[in-house]
């Protein structure tokens, strides 16, 4: 089961989310949040799998309240925003966010979003995800959201791993980069793990960022 924590201000959004998650077999609705402080809270004490992240909440915003869960290595986050692509979604990319959900997306999309931050694969909406990063990458980094990254920190990887790390600043799927650079799909899983570590990053979309940064 994938233990989702739902942080969302508005109860009737929040209730669909939460309608629809528990339609699915294989996800369970941990807890519920109506604003970042409260979702913090929970994480701590639920130790969900993944927290669904309203963006613009009271008391505590989703970009900070995701810089705390991803920081204490609670849950991942799978953000909720809209597609404007302002930068309250470039902080909550920077602060640790797995991924990104448009508040307008169809139900059985939403149910695959979370299955697909639960397996690793942060990356949602490849034609939309691209634009995010190319976006994100072109903006200077924001007081308190992070630097730019030293081209050194490259040298730490193979040049497979590097060529990897290329194909997720495209926004390649795992399936995707398996097919570019033949090799299969687990081996790509086993890369994509090594140069997260070696990078001391937390997820595939600050992987992304970090290629489109460099240029690679």
């Amino acid at each position: 089961m994938i233990r989702v924590l739902v942080a969302e201000d508005q109860s009737a959004v929040r209730a669909g989310l939460v309608l629809i998650l528990r339609s699915a077999p294989d996800i369970e609705v941990a807890g519920e949040a109506s604003d970042g402080e409260q979702a913090v809270a929970l994480a701590r004490e639920l130790r969900p799998d993944l927290v669904l992240m309203d963006i613009q909440m009271p008391r505590l915003d989703g970009v900070s309240a995701t810089r705390q869960v991803v920081s204490e290595g609670l849950a991942d986050v799978l953000v909720l925003t809209t597609f404007d692509l302002d930068e309250y979604v470039f902080g909550a990319l920077r602060a640790g966010a797995s991924g990104f959900l448009l508040k307008n997306t169809e139900a059985k999309d939403l149910l695959e979003a979370v299955r697909t931050v639960a397996r690793g694969e942060g990356l949602i909406a490849p034609a939309v995800t691209r634009r995010l990063i190319a976006e994100f990458a072109a903006k200077p980094p924001v007081r308190g959201g992070g630097t730019a990254h030293d081209p050194a920190v490259l040298d730490a990887l193979t040049r497979r791993e590097r060529e990897v790390l290329s194909c997720l600043g495209q926004g390649l799927s795992n399936a995707e980069i398996a097919a570019r650079l033949d090799m299969a799909e687990a081996t790509v899983k086993t890369h994509v793990s090594r140069l997260l570590g070696k990078l001391e990053l937390r997820s595939r979309v600050q992987a992304a960022v970090l290629a489109q940064e460099l240029g690679i």
